[in-house]
């Protein structure tokens, strides 16, 4: 109410509108960075899974591996895969 008196009912309208669609806009970004980080984390398992299954590596599912994938995709699927080759273990 107090912004409506020092700057009139139809300015202060435009800032509360100007607000709620910057908070809109920012929760959809993060929303799409949500949404990618679950689809990058569920190709990734998916990829390991029928590499595992199919190869027999070994690869474990844990918190280190499903937050690399979730991150770096599918590109960080190969360098587990190329590591469990090579003997290291994640």
């Amino acid at each position: 109410m107090l912004l409506a008196i020092v700057l009139g009912p139809v300015v202060s309208e435009i800032i509360i509108i100007a607000a709620v669609l910057l908070v809109l806009f920012i929760i959809l970004k993060l929303g799409n960075v949500i949404l990618g980080l679950v689809l990058n984390s569920v190709l990734g398992l998916i990829a390991i899974y029928i590499v595992n299954s199919l190869f027999n590596l070994g690869i474990v599912y844990n918190l280190i591996t499903i937050i690399v994938v979730a991150i770096f995709g599918l590109p960080a699927v190969a360098v587990i895969i190329i590591l469990k080759l090579l003997g290291i273990s994640v």
